[in-house]
């Protein structure tokens, strides 16, 4: 699905998605990533949701995010509470979803200027 442009094109933005991948600013991903708004997208080396650990998790937690959009795939599943526990302790919450309601809501949640972070998992 595309999405239209708006006045955040100066922030890291999701700009298409899809089952099996995403673009940020016009760049394709097909591989798990991490996206901040002002943060080039990084390498998240999940390979499938069943794969998450505590360390997936504190590789997050070293971007002090106030909130973080996890898309667990194709269809919503929760994760488990001791693998969110390093964020937990931070106050940071935690929301799961499918990667297609991740993104539109972390395009949102972006344009109102919240330091969000997007944790998509593409399965390998």
């Amino acid at each position: 699905m595309k999405l239209h442009n708006t006045s955040t094109q100066q922030y890291q933005t999701v700009t298409s998605y899809e089952e099996n991948g995403v673009e940020i600013n016009l760049i394709p991903f097909s591989t798990s990533l991490v996206v901040l708004p002002e943060i080039a997208p990084a390498a998240w080396s999940v390979s499938s949701f069943d794969a998450l650990t505590i360390e997936n998790f504190e590789q997050i937690n070293t971007i002090s995010p106030d909130v973080v959009i996890l898309g667990t795939g194709t269809r919503q599943r929760f994760v488990h509470p001791r693998l969110i526990a390093p964020l937990t302790a931070r106050r940071i919450g935690v929301e799961c979803m499918d990667n297609q309601a991740a993104c539109r809501t972390y395009n949102i949640l972006m344009a109102e200027g919240r330091k969000v972070a997007l944790a998509l998992i593409f399965e390998a």
